[in-house]
C-alpha cells in the first residue's frame, strides 16, 4: 500500500463528510452500496481513504446503523473496502477509479541527448558570455533610461544604440555612416526579410557556397538566387550579369575562408554604380582576424552602393537577437515602412544595454579577449592536424570561428557519417553549396573551433582526428 495515501486519509479520518445519494427505488442498503461503489469508481473516494464509522455515517444519512454496517461488510467482501481492527474501514488500494491510471511517482522526462563534441560552425563559446559586464551595462542602462524609452518607440531602434554603433563601426570596421542611416534588427535573417521583396527586387547574385538557410529564406520570398563562382580571391564578381543586387561575405568568405581581393572590391563597387544596383555586405565575423591586417568593410568604399549588415551573434551571443543595417539614404524610409509593426522590433532594454556595453569599452575588451582565445583554439586545431593527420589541408584559418578541412576526393560523406557515429557534430562542405553552382565541388569538412567550452576542446579535437579519412 502507498503509505502517502494512508497518511493523507488519516488527516481526515473519522470526520470525513460524504455526500451520498441513497434516495430512489430499492432499499436503503442497496442504494448505499451503489453510492459507495460509484464514489470509488469516479475517484471521489481515493484508495486508502478512511471511511466514517458506522454511527457517524448513519447519522449523516438518516439510516439505521446496521444498514451502514451491512453495506460496509458487503463491499469488504467484494474487495472495494478493507477493514482492520483499530484501523477502521478504508477504500481498498487496488480499487482504482474507472479509467484512471494507477498512481505512480512522477518521472522527469529524459533530456534529449546532443552530440558529445560540438564542432558546428557559426556559434561562439556560450560559456564565455560576459555576464558580469553585461549585467552592469544592463543596470546602468535601465537606471539612466528616460521614461519614454518604455513606451511606443522608433522602428529604427533606440537612438542611443544607433549613435554607439555609428562610432564603433567607423573605428573598428571602416564604415561611413551616421545614426539616421542605421536600422536595428534582430539579426541577418531578419534583415533579409525586411529587404526582400518589398525594398529590393530579385534576382540576387550570391556566392556559390553559403548558408542554405539564407537561400531558403529568400526562396520563400520569391527571390531567385544566382550563384557566383569562388576562387582563392573570393567571389568572381566579374561574372555578375543582369542582377541588381549581390550578397557577399567580403571580410571572410563563408564558409571557404579568405577576404575578397581588393581589385574585386573595387570592381563590385563599379558594377553597382553602373547598374544602379546594390551590394549586401554580410559582416558576420569581421572582428575576428588573426594572421593578417584588418580588412575594412566594403561599405567604406561607397556608402550609397552598399547595405552593411552585422550583429552580435558571433561576438556576444545569438541569444541576444540584436543586429543592424547600415543603409544607403534611398532605402531608409522604405525599410522603416516595412519594419513598422512593433512586433518586429528588438527589445528596448537589450538595445540600451548594448549601447552602454559599447560606450563603456566593455564590447571592445570582450572582442579582444575572445580574439585571443579563438586564435589559441585555431592554433591547437592546426597543430593537432599537423601531428595526427598531416595529409589533411586546413584552409580559411586567418580569420573567423571555423576552418575548412580539405579531404581526399570521395571521402566527405563517409567522414560526416563517421563523425555522427562517434558523437561529433560538424558539417560537410557540400551542405553549403548552391544547388545550381557550376564550379568544382571539393570534399571537405567545416569545423567550428569556437563552439565547445574550453575544458571540452581537447577531447573534441581528439574525437575529430579519429574520424578523419586516412592518407
Amino acid at each position: 500500500m502507498d503509505e502517502s495515501w494512508v497518511n493523507s486519509a488519516e488527516r481526515i479520518g473519522a470526520d470525513l463528510h460524504l455526500h451520498l445519494d441513497v434516495a430512489g427505488s430499492g432499499g436503503r442498503r442497496a442504494a448505499l452500496i451503489g453510492a459507495l461503489r460509484e464514489a470509488v469508481r469516479s475517484g471521489r473516494l481515493a484508495p486508502g481513504t478512511r471511511l466514517p464509522p458506522y454511527r457517524s455515517l448513519a447519522a449523516d444519512l438518516g439510516v439505521a446503523r446496521n444498514t451502514v454496517a451491512d453495506a460496509y461488510a458487503e463491499l469488504v467482501a467484494e474487495g472495494w473496502l478493507t477493514a482492520r481492527q483499530g484501523s477502521g474501514t478504508r477504500v481498498a488500494v487496488r480499487a482504482q477509479p474507472l479509467g484512471s491510471p494507477a498512481r505512480v511517482a512522477k518521472k522527469t522526462p529524459p533530456r534529449a541527448r546532443g552530440p558529445r563534441h560540438d564542432l558546428r560552425q557559426g556559434t561562439p563559446d556560450a560559456s564565455s558570455f560576459p555576464r558580469t559586464a553585461w549585467l552592469a551595462s544592463y543596470r546602468r542602462a535601465l537606471q539612466h533610461a528616460p521614461s519614454e524609452a518604455f513606451g511606443p518607440g522608433d522602428p529604427a531602434g533606440r537612438v542611443e544604440l544607433r549613435h554607439a554603433l555609428a562610432d564603433y563601426l567607423a573605428r573598428a570596421r571602416g564604415v561611413r555612416t551616421e545614426p539616421g542611416r542605421i536600422v536595428i534588427c534582430s539579426g541577418f535573417a531578419h534583415a533579409l526579410r525586411l529587404l526582400f521583396p518589398a525594398v529590393l527586387r530579385g534576382p540576387l547574385a550570391v556566392e556559390s557556397y553559403g548558408l542554405g538557410f539564407h537561400r531558403e529564406l529568400l526562396a520563400a520570398a520569391s527571390v531567385r538566387t544566382v550563384p557566383l563562382p569562388l576562387d582563392e580571391d573570393g567571389a568572381q564578381v566579374g561574372e555578375l550579369g543582369r542582377e541588381r543586387a549581390v550578397l557577399l561575405t567580403p571580410a571572410h568568405q563563408f564558409p571557404t575562408g579568405g577576404p575578397l581581393h581588393p581589385e574585386r572590391r573595387t570592381a563590385v563597387i563599379d558594377w553597382a554604380g553602373a547598374r544602379g544596383g546594390v551590394i549586401l555586405e554580410d559582416d558576420y565575423d569581421g572582428e575576428f582576424r588573426y594572421d593578417r591586417k584588418p580588412v575594412g568593410a566594403v561599405q567604406g568604399l561607397d556608402p550609397e552602393q552598399v547595405i552593411h549588415i552585422g550583429s552580435v551573434s558571433k561576438t556576444l551571443s545569438p541569444a541576444l537577437r540584436l543586429g543592424w543595417m547600415v543603409l544607403p539614404e534611398r532605402y531608409v524610409g522604405a525599410v522603416l515602412a516595412v519594419k513598422g509593426e512593433r512586433e518586429a522590433w528588438a527589445g528596448v532594454p537589450d538595445q540600451l544595454a548594448l549601447a552602454d556595453f559599447i560606450d563603456s569599452g566593455s564590447y571592445d575588451r570582450h572582442v579582444r579577449r575572445m580574439r585571443q582565445r579563438y586564435r589559441g583554439r585555431r592554433d591547437r586545431l592546426v597543430a593537432a592536424l599537423a601531428a595526427r593527420a598531416p595529409h589533411i589541408e586546413v584552409t580559411g584559418v586567418a580569420a573567423g570561428l571555423h576552418a575548412v578541412l580539405r579531404l581526399p576526393p570521395g571521402t566527405e560523406q563517409s567522414a560526416v557519417k563517421g563523425a555522427v557515429w562517434q558523437g561529433v557534430a560538424l558539417d560537410g562542405l557540400g551542405e553549403f553549396r548552391h544547388p545550381e553552382a557550376l564550379m568544382p565541388a571539393p570534399d571537405g569538412l567545416v569545423v567550428g573551433y569556437a563552439t565547445p567550452a574550453e575544458h571540452a576542446y581537447g577531447a573534441a579535437l581528439d574525437a575529430l582526428c579519429g574520424v578523419l579519412p586516412p592518407a
